[in-house]
């Protein structure tokens, strides 16, 4: 009798494999920052500038414009959808107001802790005061006002579109843009309003619901190729502005980021912790988002990743999720509408010899905390310190000071928001007792994407665990809450 053998190592199996961290989202982020800096580097120092690109600098900005605007143009059905889709699943709820007030809240609480760190290190560092620049800058562009935002809220049109035209040379350019705060207070009527029809509306609710899960499918191809985006981004970033653009604002620059770092690694940390949470947990789950809006400068554009992690790392149920990720995208900016004006609030009133008193300090605390919502679907943190110096009586002069820097600054305060943004659900849900505890301690593979299959049965593995069982979070019901 002949005894037939076989080797594992022809069994078909390729001969070489990637070593598992290899393919980790997180690695790919990290390996495509150094290629970016270091082919920024390289356009930088063989000629490349903002206003005449050579081939290297022209490809590289080519690359992170166009990934970006893929993200922000599919984010804007992914908000109308997921927020309608969200106020639809609370149909059941009988809290659904208590979640939404307490997101409100602890939304207000941490802006408010930011903007004090903020403060005290704008009067502790003296960041203003003796920088050396003597060119008084003009700002020309887009102010913060109260009044615009509150007449803002009011949708000219279903879409929330505005066009803008400029003319250059002779030759009109028009520029096409979504008001995001408006989506969201059209998604929320919708929503509101589908409920109010009941069951007349469940066709509509049905499309709606579908129409999400395409618009989230196709978000995922866009994400996947965020380390291709990330080469651009910062590529571009380095070759255009370079870390010696911080120049003689070196120390206001050192104020920003160590303002930044103690909101996300002291505050943050001792906020998971006090509702015993663990903050390996929380800072693993959290970390491909927060990556993601490092490079990509976009509260708004890592919307679909920070709402993935949210649920599927952090155990947020969707239902509540997918109100407050894409409310805290628009809203909740502790880096952009907190650290960031108060600092550079006290930078203008030191540059220009002005003196702050305790009141105005209290307004730079009350406008960081209430006007945060009306940066929303502008230009972010610029418009929130223009909204600043314009409510305390600072000159507006100050701005065009800060505005070469302002993108090495953005990448730390976007990465700050989307960090916080994912925090605060977190600690609303455990607060009321929805969070999956079971799937935030679960161990993480680096893979935000690696659930995004279904098996042959057709069951969608985010609802999967590791054993094959369905996680509570999957079947939980939100009527469960805490009263």
């Amino acid at each position: 009798m002949t005894t037939q053998t076989s080797t594992p190592a022809t069994a078909g199996k390729p001969g070489f494999q990637l070593p598992k961290w290899a393919g980790s989202f997180g690695f790919q982020i990290i390996a495509a920052l150094i290629v970016g800096l270091g082919l920024g580097l390289l356009a930088k120092y063989t000629g490349s500038t903002k206003a005449n690109p050579n081939a290297l600098g022209a490809t590289l900005q080519t690359i992170g414009s166009s990934y970006v605007s893929l993200l922000q143009t599919a984010v804007v059905p992914l908000i109308f959808t997921a927020v309608v889709s969200s106020i639809s699943n609370l149909r059941a709820v009988s809290n659904a107001a208590r979640l939404a007030w307490n997101t409100l809240l602890w939304f207000a609480i941490t802006s408010l802790i930011a903007v004090l760190i903020g403060i005290g290190l704008g009067v502790l560092l003296q960041p203003g005061a003796g920088t050396g620049i003597t060119k008084q800058a003009e700002y020309a562009g887009k102010s913060g006002d109260w009044w615009a935002f509150l007449v803002g809220l009011f949708p000219k049109n279903f879409l929330g579109l505005g066009a803008s035209t400029t003319v250059t040379d002779g030759v009109a350019t028009t520029a096409v843009s979504f008001n995001v705060l408006q989506i969201l207070v059209i998604a929320i009527a919708v929503g509101i309003a589908a409920l109010k029809v009941g069951k007349a509306a469940e066709p509509f609710l049905n499309l709606n619901a579908s129409a999400l899960a395409v618009i989230q499918k196709v978000l995922w191809w866009i994400i996947r190729i965020a380390p291709l985006g990330t080469v651009g981004l910062i590529g571009n970033a380095v070759a255009v502005y370079g870390w010696d653009t911080i120049g003689s604002l070196g120390k206001f620059t050192f104020a920003i980021y160590v303002g930044l770092a103690l909101v996300l690694f002291v505050v943050y940390p001792v906020l998971v912790r006090s509702h015993g949470l663990s903050i390996k947990q929380y800072f693993s789950g959290v970390w491909p988002a927060v990556q993601l809006a490092f490079v990509s400068r976009s509260s708004v554009g890592t919307l679909p990743l920070t709402q993935r992690v949210t649920e599927r790392s952090l155990g947020v149920p969707r239902a509540y999720a997918s109100f407050a990720v894409p409310l805290g995208a628009t809203t909740k900016m502790d880096g952009c509408a907190a650290i960031y004006p108060a600092v550079s609030a006290i930078f203008v009133a030191q540059f220009f010899g002005i003196q702050l008193d305790f009141t105005q300090y209290l307004l730079i605390a009350l406008v960081s905390v209430l006007g945060s919502a009306a940066t929303a679907g502008t230009t972010g943190a610029v418009v929130m310190l223009t909204l600043t110096l314009s409510t305390l009586g600072l000159p507006l002069a100050g701005v065009g000071l800060l505005l070469a820097i302002d993108p090495i600054l953005d990448m730390g305060r976007t990465a700050v928001n989307v960090a916080g943004q994912a925090l605060v659900p977190t600690i609303v849900a455990k607060r009321q007792g929805i969070l999956d505890e079971s799937l935030y301690n679960a161990p993480r593979n680096g893979d935000p994407f690696s659930d995004d299959v279904a098996d042959a049965d057709g069951v969608d593995a985010s609802n999967v665990d590791a054993d094959g069982g369905v996680p509570a979070a999957a079947g939980r019901e939100l009527a469960g809450a805490k009263a």
